[in-house]
């Protein structure tokens, strides 16, 4: 769906949160959830992703990665949360292994104010 749109925001986001809902039900696990959180976010508001993320909160399958960190940060910067995007973005920087997405994540909570 993103290869199709001719810009990112001519994106088919409703598009895309139809086929998620779709691989959660074939294949559920949480890292559909957490793609799913994201293009919700994009079709129903940020509020309505990080609403999702609250079920990812008690899986312990992601508690130790970064990923659902970095995700709760970018939907609460959209959402105007800059505080908690920072401290988000943080987090996720101290949980990943890889130096690149560390300086990515770093970088992103350190352009926020606070």
């Amino acid at each position: 769906m993103h290869d199709e749109a001719a810009r990112a925001e001519d994106t088919d986001w409703p598009q895309i949160v139809a086929l998620y809902g779709l691989l959660e039900r074939l294949s559920p696990n949480p890292m559909v959830t957490l793609n799913h959180a994201v293009a919700v976010a994009m079709v129903a508001g940020p509020e309505a992703g990080l609403a999702m993320l609250k079920v990812l909160d008690q899986d312990g399958r992601l508690s130790s990665q970064h990923r659902l960190d970095a995700v709760r940060g970018h939907l609460l910067e959209l959402a105007g949360d800059h505080c908690g995007a920072r401290a988000s973005y943080r987090a996720a920087a101290r949980r990943t292994t890889s130096l690149p997405e560390q300086r990515y994540l770093e970088t992103r909570a350190a352009r926020l104010p606070c």
